[in-house]
């Protein structure tokens, strides 16, 4: 992989976006309530994608990162998506997130869900084929903030 691209032509090494991983991640711009829910779930640090990647999705920037699996991708751009949820529009779909297979758009969801436990009223939604159309529409209709689904059933 290599590297990690940002959008606007932003652009560092992997070696680079090592040493952004330094601080922790009180500095990169998180709702106290995110921040709670990381210390909850044993995040220390943040890894050198969320510490390049989380500012500058929060800053409302177009992102497009690349890392290796188990680099904290997931958490790099969920934690910004659920703090940029305006709770105030009701359960409208504000997030949609993209999985390859059904596999990965479960453990994105359930990655959403853990972090969004200290805000509450957030709904995460996923859509896969293999479950019915009617269970994941009366979802939909009942209402939910981030779906994250495979492009076959989105």
């Amino acid at each position: 992989m290599g590297g990690t691209h940002y959008g606007h032509g932003v652009s560092t090494s992997d070696s680079a976006a090592a040493g952004a991983a330094t601080s922790g991640f009180d500095d990169l711009g998180l709702d106290d309530r995110l921040l709670r829910t990381l210390r909850q779930l044993g995040y220390e640090s943040p890894t050198p994608i969320q510490a390049a990647t989380i500012p500058l999705l929060l800053g409302g920037r177009d992102v497009v990162g690349l890392a290796q699996t188990g680099t904290g991708k997931t958490a790099a751009f969920a934690l910004p998506a659920l703090q940029l949820l305006d709770l105030r529009h009701g359960k409208s779909p504000q997030a949609l997130v993209l999985a390859p297979t059904r596999e990965l758009a479960v453990q994105v969801c359930e990655a959403f869900q853990a972090y969004a436990a200290g805000l509450p009223g957030v709904h995460v939604l996923p859509v896969y084929g293999g479950q019915g159309y009617g269970v994941q529409l009366s979802a939909l209709a009942r209402g939910v903030h981030v779906v994250v689904g495979t492009p076959g059933r989105i």
